[in-house]
């Protein structure tokens, strides 16, 4: 017997997230580990489970992911992004109710290169009249 899963795949910035979303008891695996040990901070555990806030469902999914890329907020971005692509393949009504949420946009915003005479992608050396 398979177990039936609704896949999606997340990014932001350099981050790159497959998330699988089954029914279950509300267990959060991300690369091996409980999400709370791979996202011990507030926030970033807020945000990947903002989407099953928004369609009132916690706790009824077991949702594994696989996270690579970027740093903790691009990573926990990308998962928030997988996880409401997986629940619009699992249930299209549902988009409707993650697009007015904003998780199926893709945050298009990304770290601006270093530019030539400019010690970052903006700041210009100190300006000296002598």
């Amino acid at each position: 017997m398979s177990v039936q899963y609704y896949e999606g795949i997340g990014r932001r910035k350099t981050s790159s997230a497959r998330v699988r979303v089954m029914t279950g008891n509300g267990q959060y695996i991300i690369n091996g580990k409980q999400a709370e040990a791979y996202f011990p901070r507030l926030g970033d555990m807020g945000k990947i489970t903002a989407p099953l806030r928004a369609i009132e469902m916690e706790g009824r999914f077991d949702i594994s992911v696989k996270v690579r890329g970027g740093g903790i907020t691009g990573q926990s971005g990308a998962v928030c992004h997988g996880l409401a692509r997986a629940l619009v393949e699992m249930d299209p009504e549902l988009r409707p109710v993650m697009r007015a949420g904003g998780f199926l946009t893709r945050d298009a915003r990304m770290k601006e290169r270093k530019k030539p005479g400019l010690k970052r992608a903006r700041k210009a050396p100190t300006y000296t009249k002598r």
